[in-house]
């Protein structure tokens, strides 16, 4: 989440901005993406310049019984990618080993020019809660090999489920170390929130620590300038492995497009014509670099990217897109007090239909654990000192009304517990989500666990100048770290663990990886107890003994 710039102009409400772009259907991709990708020819025995996987393989959006496999052949990725204007065939196998002895799908997809030459194969008929190895080939090139997993059966019995998740990786900032570090874990997924590529030109936004590597071009605008800008970050070794090591469920926030952004609305009251295919633009080479269904391809102004992830009967993964259908942030977006706007019940985050199928997939829910995996700041988080109040209105604090029918939600639900996950905000948070965040003492329905950037904003520290203000202030907020990395979570049908993995730089290569801090949330005790901490010294030594041990046992002896 950036500074927000000065807003030039009169913005367009969500709601006259969807009776408004019906006549700029023509400029998005989705009505006509799908007959184009028939008008191409077919290149049956390709040759290619150079090796063409150099954006590396992913698989994501696990079911019980499938994943989607993806690749991008480019031989020349920061130059539109280097290939002929055919459609491609590549080959594809899934292998119960590595080393493909035991093959149990196979079979052939074309590279489609119309989608920069990627794939997106939904591999079917596997077996459930089971791993696996793939690859591809295309004409007499052969793919690095991957490994995924699919989901438990709904219904089965999960005695355990290890995942990470991950947010805002502003290349110029730093090195993808985290990554590296993330393929290391023993993972089942992992989740990303969004801002996997940012949209500036060369050195635009500087980190605090200094920009360590240069975006190619300026900001970029056109379908070709996403396309290199992704084909930029996927080139990084550190995330091709993390990409390598799990299956990914994604979404996005607001960099993937333009910061700050809502909706059909531009930062700074562009004209809507040229945002409305800028927009389409991002979202096509966002659906081309990702592991989705053919669900999620986007059609006319619409990209479709809230959908659930149920892991057996331990837990329901709600993906949000808290984007694409939000109402104009109120009071002209920043830092500002709650208003008149901010406090309207009419204004949605998540648009209307998104949000009921929200509250009736948390109604309907027989998981142990309901997760909300979403992009912005969830919790109350009040910036300034005294009775007065200073809210983020890009966040949810934006659109309190909204922010209220969810925890009335979870407030009807007493037989299961609440984990919202959040990116967006480049620092590590922990706090309990409140019946009343305005009363200490209301009760407490569930925990906000919100994951620190890869690398925005460059190097970290222990704590920042507002630390101390900000958590005295918002009493529901447990803790507040400032260094980058992940945040990596084991789920027991008993115990949920949290571990804030961080690491002491990002300006420079191969820093160490440590748990800044643990917590536990107990099952049917919503909120959270701290069990372990290890402060950071500096930018580049980590001290070694833990500042506080908690009296309950790590998840793992549980």
């Amino acid at each position: 989440m950036d500074k927000k710039q000065e807003r030039d102009g009169e913005k367009m409400g969500r709601r006259e901005f969807l009776r408004t772009t019906g006549k700029f259907a023509g400029l998005t991709l989705g009505l006509t993406l799908l007959g184009s990708m028939k008008n191409f020819p077919v290149d049956a025995a390709p040759k290619f310049k150079a090796y063409p996987f150099t954006l590396g393989i992913a698989s994501g959006d696990p079911s019980s019984d499938g994943v989607v496999l993806w690749t991008r052949l480019a031989p020349d990725p920061l130059n539109g990618g280097g290939m002929p204007p055919h459609n491609v065939p590549v080959q594809w196998e899934v292998a119960k080993d590595e080393g493909f002895r035991h093959v149990v799908r196979r079979g052939t997809e074309f590279a489609k020019a119309a989608l920069a030459h990627s794939v997106h194969i939904e591999v079917n008929g596997l077996q459930p809660n089971t791993a696996y190895y793939y690859r591809f080939k295309a004409g007499a090139e052969i793919s690095p090999i991957g490994r995924t997993k699919t989901l438990p059966a709904i219904n089965d019995s999960v005695a355990r489920l290890t995942f990470a998740f991950a947010s805002c990786q502003q290349y110029e900032h730093g090195y993808f170390t985290a990554y590296r570090r993330m393929a290391e874990e023993n993972l089942d997924v992992v989740f990303h929130l969004g801002d996997y590529i940012y949209e500036y030109g060369a050195n635009e936004y500087k980190a605090d620590s200094g920009n360590v590597r240069t975006h190619i071009g300026a900001e970029i605008i056109t379908l070709d300038d996403y396309r290199n800008r992704y084909a930029q970050y996927k080139a990084d070794a550190d995330l091709r492995e993390a990409h390598a090591a799990f299956p990914w469920i994604v979404t996005w926030d607001d960099h993937e497009v333009e910061n700050n952004y809502a909706a059909g609305i531009p930062e700074k009251g562009q004209p809507i014509e040229p945002f409305i295919q800028r927009r389409a633009a991002a979202y096509q080479a966002y659906y081309e670099h990702m592991p989705l269904r053919l669900s999620s391809l986007p059609h006319g102004t619409d990209m479709r990217l809230y959908r659930r992830f149920t892991y057996g009967n331990l837990a329901e993964f709600h993906v949000l897109d808290t984007r694409q259908y939000r109402d104009d942030q109120a009071n002209g977006d920043g830092s500002k007090p709650p208003s008149s706007e901010s406090l309207d019940p009419n204004r949605t985050l998540l648009g209307d239909k998104q949000e009921r199928w929200l509250r009736d997939g948390l109604t309907r829910s027989q998981a142990r654990w309901n997760v909300l995996a979403q992009q912005v700041f969830f919790c109350q988080r009040d910036y300034t000192t005294g009775p007065a109040q200073k809210f983020s209105m890009d966040a949810w604090d934006g659109y309190a009304p909204a922010r209220d029918r969810i925890v009335q939600a979870m407030a009807e639900r007493s037989d299961t517990n609440f984990v919202v996950l959040t990116g967006d905000v480049h620092a590590n948070w922990a706090a309990e989500i409140k019946q009343d965040f305005n009363n200490p003492a209301s009760k407490t329905l569930g925990v906000e666990l919100v994951g620190t950037s890869i690398t925005s904003i460059g190097d970290g520290s222990d704590v920042r100048d507002d630390t101390e203000r900000i958590l005295a202030e918002n009493p529901h907020i447990l803790f507040f770290n400032n260094h980058r990395g992940y945040v990596r979570c084991t789920v027991t049908p008993e115990a949920w663990q949290t571990d804030y993995r961080i690491l002491p730089y990002v300006s420079r290569k191969g820093a160490p990886i440590l748990t800044r801090a643990s917590f536990v949330t107990q099952n049917g005790k919503p909120g959270l107890t701290l069990i372990g901490e290890q402060p950071v010294a500096s930018s580049s030594t980590p001290a070694l003994t833990p500042l506080l041990t908690g009296s309950k046992a790590p998840i793992s002896s549980i």
